[in-house]
């Protein structure tokens, strides 16, 4: 009796065995997930806090999208110092950068009048961004036409501020009495935009 219970029991191990050293491929889901996964290559970075990426900027500001008016007024020696406010009308925040382009102008159409303003370097480039309702503002020198000779400048009076924002190519036309120089004179000297309405 025991060798055929010692025969059954060797024949049971050794279909263990096979079993075992079988190799088939449901038998190694294991070792190709251990192998191929790479847990813990990933797992520091999600443990780590999670940082946002930097927000686009906004679009830049269309001049259809904006109002422009006059704010803080100063005459000084020989000039008055002027701030071009800009407003955003849309429901969707914009950005303005550098400098707008400004004339005097008269009539009707409106026409430019005299040498548009030239750049004040002392005033560095920076990306403003307007909210709905938002404001941003530079500041325009106008010098007194009696400054200049007659010969690079002849007066005319104006009634108009031609401001192009930055960036764009259609102008604002924002009600402003003045006396230009017509002639090769240069008048108007602007800033850079910056931020808020310049109160």
């Amino acid at each position: 009796m025991r060798r055929p219970f010692l025969a059954a029991t060797m024949i049971a191990v050794g279909v263990a065995i096979a079993g075992c050293g079988g190799g088939t491929p449901a038998a190694r889901p294991t070792r190709t997930i251990t192998v191929t996964a790479s847990p813990t290559t990933s797992a520091p970075a999600a443990s780590q806090p999670a940082t946002s990426p930097p927000a686009a900027a906004a679009a830049g500001c269309l001049t259809r999208y904006l109002n422009g008016s006059i704010g803080l007024t100063q005459g000084t020696a020989g000039s008055v110092m002027v701030n071009i406010v800009f407003k955003n009308l849309d429901n969707e925040p914009c950005t303005l950068y550098g400098f707008p382009g400004v004339s005097l102008a008269a009539g009707t159409p409106v026409t430019d009048v005299g040498q548009p303003s030239s750049e004040d370097s002392a005033t560095a480039r920076e990306l403003v961004t307007l909210a709905p309702g938002g404001f941003a503002f530079a500041t325009l020198q106008v010098a007194d036409a009696g400054n200049f000779p007659a010969s690079t400048c002849t007066q005319q009076n104006t009634d108009w501020l031609a401001v192009i924002p930055p960036n764009q190519t259609v102008p604002l036309y924002i009600p402003y009495n003045s006396t230009a120089c017509q002639g090769s004179a240069d008048q108007l000297t602007v800033t850079a935009v910056r931020p808020g309405n310049g109160g």
